[in-house]
């Protein structure tokens, strides 16, 4: 059994160690530089503020030019209508149902045939603060545009704009809205960031399809040679009784002597950062739950309907009425209710068919609504939360998930169905804010935990935070480059040398030395 040991994390080691040390370099840069994201706070700075003025058609006829209308007046898709600025101008943002992004012009009413290039260049230079722009080229997909969120805007128009970020702004080539952005810093450390942890190397190409299973195996052999070298490290240990050369560890070498002090100091660490880093892409569907899942459709009441929908133009009035400046309108329904959320720099109003819902929506209609979500379990426990907790965290901007929505205060209702499901709901709102039931909340601990230590209270502890984890990532680079080294030499001395390998060689009366 301890010469597989010592076989597996030899080989292994060989063949791992350098994607290893990629891995821990790469996920010190994303500590402070993520993979690029336009996040709705970042797109809404971009935008004017939507004028009543001339604006804007009825949503039922922006709905029959965008093919999406149906004979009762509700819409092809649930999902939410957006009216936005693409170039300045108001348009309203559809989904037609088949993952195509449909847009049409709020004051004409006609659907935009697309965008070509010069809509493009317009649209980048107005959301740059007219800053100047040169087109760079059409992507169906690149480096920073792997993201399955932007697949409804494919292919993209690639904008480079001269601001004091030197961004690319990535253009819907169906709406004509930026989609997305990354700034230079992005692009330059995203290389070995972000791009190099997540073997986006593998993104793209001939082994796209193959980049899932990639990634996992990998992981997973990685995650064997940490545990073959923790228990090689234990092994090799002397506890009691040192070796010859004075020493607890019997390697004489500089390099493999600080391989097996880092091993035995930080192999835990190790191993629990690459088996989370694995459970990340939900391997084998572990954390996917069977049984029935909460229906939002029920949630909402219905598909949205155009008929009993507030109309843009009477929205926009009325909160001007209010001295409320917003970028962008959204449509939602919450129990039959329809209800339209106006975006600002920072700020978010409801308004529903009554008016202008300064402390948000009446709770019994989210609370009526929550219940038919789950129709044959019941809500057992409804919590306010006040402040984030284990379950419910936020995250800065550049982080994997730091585009989600988490305002507060907010509440959580615990249902009694097999899969004990949990949902979270903005009460201002209506909106829901996260499912997690009992699989995803044993996702967020061997995941969201061990790969990040992202306890709020944790995370409200900086520098202290950062210090831990960069001197963690550190101590595992020092860890793989260091059997970089010693597997190099050890594939050195096979090469030169036909001599089979028989273990430990003692080489004098006060040291030894270990072929690794």
């Amino acid at each position: 059994m301890k010469r597989w040991l010592y076989l597996v994390h030899r080989w292994f080691g060989i063949a791992l160690c350098l994607v290893m040390a990629l891995w821990f370099l790469s996920g010190i840069v994303m500590l402070y530089v993520g993979y690029p994201k336009l996040t709705d706070e970042e797109r809404w700075q971009g935008l004017p503020a939507l004028r009543a003025e001339g604006c804007c058609v009825p949503l039922a006829q922006a709905l029959q030019a965008a093919g999406l209308a149906g004979g009762d007046g509700a819409a092809a898709a649930a999902m939410g209508w957006r009216l936005t600025s693409v170039a300045g101008e108001p348009t309203f943002i559809f989904n037609d149902g088949t993952k195509l992004a449909v847009a049409v012009g709020a004051r004409s009413g006609e659907r935009v045939q697309g965008a070509g290039v010069l809509d493009a260049l317009r649209a980048a230079r107005h959301f740059a603060g007219e800053a100047s722009a040169q087109y760079v080229g059409t992507v169906q997909e690149d480096a920073w545009t792997h993201s399955r969120a932007i697949d409804a805007h494919r292919p993209l128009h690639r904008i480079a704009v001269d601001d004091a970020q030197s961004r690319w702004l990535y253009i819907s080539s169906h709406t004509g809205e930026v989609v997305r952005d990354a700034t230079l810093t992005e692009r330059r450390w995203g290389w070995i960031g972000a791009w190099l942890h997540w073997l986006y190397i593998f993104r793209g190409g001939a082994l796209n399809p193959w980049w899932t299973d990639i990634v996992i195996g990998l992981a997973l052999a990685g995650g064997v040679l940490s545990i073959a070298g923790m228990a090689v490290g234990i092994l090799r240990w002397r506890w009691c009784r040192p070796y010859r050369n004075g020493r607890r560890t019997p390697y004489g070498g500089f390099v493999a002597r600080w391989h097996h002090w880092l091993g035995l100091g930080g192999g835990a660490l190790a191993v629990t950062w690459v088996i989370s880093g694995l459970l990340s892409m939900n391997p084998w569907k572990v954390f996917d739950s069977g049984g029935v899942k909460p229906d939002r459709l029920a949630y909402a009441g219905g598909s949205l309907q155009a008929a009993q929908a507030p109309e843009a133009a009477a929205a926009l009035a009325q909160l001007r009425s209010h001295g409320v400046a917003v970028k962008e309108l959204e449509w939602r329904r919450v129990g039959g209710t329809h209800v339209v959320l106006a975006h600002g720099a920072g700020i978010t109003q409801v308004l529903d068919a009554q008016g202008l819902r300064d402390e948000g929506l009446p709770a019994s209609l989210w609370q009526a609504a929550a219940r038919t979500l789950l129709p044959r379990a019941r809500i057992v426990e409804a919590q306010q939360l006040a402040d984030f907790d284990r379950y419910y965290v936020t995250r800065e901007p550049h982080t994997m998930t730091g585009h989600r929505e988490r305002p507060l205060p907010v509440w959580r209702l615990r249902f009694d169905d097999p899969n004990e499901t949990w949902v979270t709901i903005d009460p201002r709102t209506g909106g829901i804010l996260q499912i997690i039931d009992g699989h995803r909340r044993a996702e967020r601990w061997l995941f969201g935990f061990l790969h990040s230590f992202d306890l709020p209270l944790l995370l409200r502890s900086r520098p202290p935070w950062d210090i831990g984890m960069v001197g963690f990532s550190f101590a595992g680079l020092g860890l793989s480059l260091t059997g970089v080294v010693t597997g190099w030499r050890r594939l050195r001395r096979r090469s030169g040398s036909r001599m089979p390998y028989r273990g430990v060689r003692a080489t004098g009366p006060d040291r030894s030395s270990t072929r690794l």
